[in-house]
Parts: structure tokens; C-alpha cells; sequence
């Protein structure tokens, strides 16, 4: 599946300091934390590790255009995730 960026994901991951090598790493090595089938395109958040940095990447897939959409990517904050960035803070 081909990963596409879109122009305000690449703004963010610049802020960031999040490279395009960064997102592959998680997706080839993290794992599905949460599903969103309730959006116009099913979409999912991976969590992964890009070397000693944990992230989350939100990824909208179309299958049928063979391509996965990279909504956003971002460091998740302790404040807001318990221990292991897998899950939401109540």
C-alpha cells in the first residue's frame, strides 16, 4: 500500500521534527491501538517506536486505491495516555 501525506500532515510532522522514515518504522513495526470504523474511510491509530521516540499515527486506509492516507502523526503526552501510550486516559 502506498502512504500519501497531505499538505497539512507534512506541515505538522515538520513541526514535529517527525520524518516520512519515522511514520514507515511505525507502521512496519507498531500495531493497531484503536479502530475508527465510524469515518467516511475506515481509519486506525498505530502505536510504534522510531528508534527511543514512541508515536502515534492516525492512518486512513482505501483499499481499492491501493493507498494508505496519513492523517497525522504525533508524540502522545503522558498527560493524556496511560502507562504504554495504548490507551486514553478517562
Amino acid at each position: 500500500m502506498k502512504n500519501i501525506y497531505r499538505i497539512h500532515t507534512i506541515q505538522r510532522m515538520f513541526e514535529r521534527g517527525i520524518s516520512t522514515a519515522d511514520v514507515r518504522a511505525v507502521l512496519e513495526s507498531g500495531r493497531t491501538i484503536e479502530t475508527y470504523a465510524d469515518t467516511y474511510t475506515p481509519a486506525r491509530l498505530v502505536l510504534g517506536r522510531c528508534g527511543r521516540r514512541i508515536l502515534h499515527v492516525v492512518l486512513a486506509e482505501n483499499s481499492a486505491q491501493g493507498e494508505a492516507i496519513v492523517v497525522t502523526v504525533y508524540q502522545p503526552e503522558r498527560a493524556r495516555w496511560e502507562a504504554g501510550f495504548e490507551r486514553r486516559k478517562i
